[in-house]
């Protein structure tokens, strides 16, 4: 694996060893980059919540705002509107066992950067803040991670959702975001939040061109130095289209491609749209390597 094997969440409660665990995701919003609203009432969310469950999903996370490059931001009572009553629906669903792990599942997490939308969600049910801003849009987050020890997903990005597709630059791009990890690392776990509890994200497509996301890759076992498990969101993604001249609805065999390859390399988590075709990948790479 590339470092540990297990993830440290809400209440102390630890996931893995696993070859894979798979977070599908929820987009509680009408501006998805991928799925445009279909899941924007709450009903649906949830229905889109049971359904990837039931194709094999061990997370939800679930969204209340686009991250889309040039996404408008959302009001914070507007975000709490929209994930508040998915979280404590989906947080009454009946547990379960899956692929061997200690349940239960469905693991809930709420994908925001917001302190006071992620206290309400934890306090609705999610266990995992995943957080495309290391805690630095909105500085309270960084004391209610580590007050609440929330399993967390520090992600990199370059700039903010509306800007950062405005000509990144890097170095060598593993490099700087190793150094941001280092960085980041140490305010988290300086704040209280056990480095138990933290999953490292690159950030595939934030502040990244081809040529960034592609070094990612390649280079996804340089990561391993922090000891700590990879968290992959590369699903439908702008690079697939780019690579391959494929449309939005038509990377779901690209995402799955990858996602097999990232588990053969000792990626623990991977958070995809369609868990059915990304599970069997997952499965078969599993198998074999």
């Amino acid at each position: 694996m590339i470092g540990s094997a297990t993830w440290t969440i809400a209440g102390g409660r630890v996931l893995g060893p696993a070859p894979f665990l798979l977070a599908g995701i929820v987009n509680a919003t009408p501006d998805s980059f991928y799925d445009g609203g279909r899941h924007n009432a709450p009903a649906a969310a949830v229905s889109q919540g049971r359904k990837l469950l039931d194709e094999g999903a061990h997370l939800l996370d679930v969204g209340g705002e686009s991250t889309r490059p040039g996404a408008p931001q959302v009001s914070e009572a507007e975000e709490l509107e929209r994930v508040v009553p998915v979280i404590r629906e989906l947080s009454q669903l009946s547990p379960r066992d899956m692929d061997g792990l200690p349940g239960p599942f469905p693991v809930l997490a709420v994908d925001t950067y917001k302190a006071r939308v992620a206290v309400a969600a934890l306090e609705a049910g999610a266990l995992v803040v995943n957080d495309v801003s290391a805690c630095r849009f909105d500085p309270a987050l960084l004391d209610v991670v580590g007050q609440m020890k929330p399993g967390y997903v520090l992600m990199h990005s370059q700039g903010e959702p509306r800007t950062m597709q405005n000509d990144p630059r890097y170095g060598d791009v593993v490099d700087d975001i190793c150094a941001f990890f280092e960085e980041r690392l140490g305010v988290l776990t300086g704040a209280g939040l056990p480095e138990a509890n933290i999953v490292l994200d690159p950030g595939i497509g934030f502040g990244k061109l081809l040529e960034h996301n592609l070094a990612i890759l390649r280079g996804i076992e340089r990561f391993g130095k922090f000891g700590r498990p990879v968290y992959m969101g590369l699903s439908n993604k702008t690079l697939w289209g780019t690579l391959l001249g494929l449309g939005p609805q038509e990377r779901q065999q690209a995402t799955a491609t990858a996602t097999g390859l990232l588990v053969a390399r000792g990626v623990l988590v991977h958070r995809v749209h369609e868990v059915a075709l990304s599970r069997q990948a997952a499965r078969i790479a599993a198998a074999i390597s």
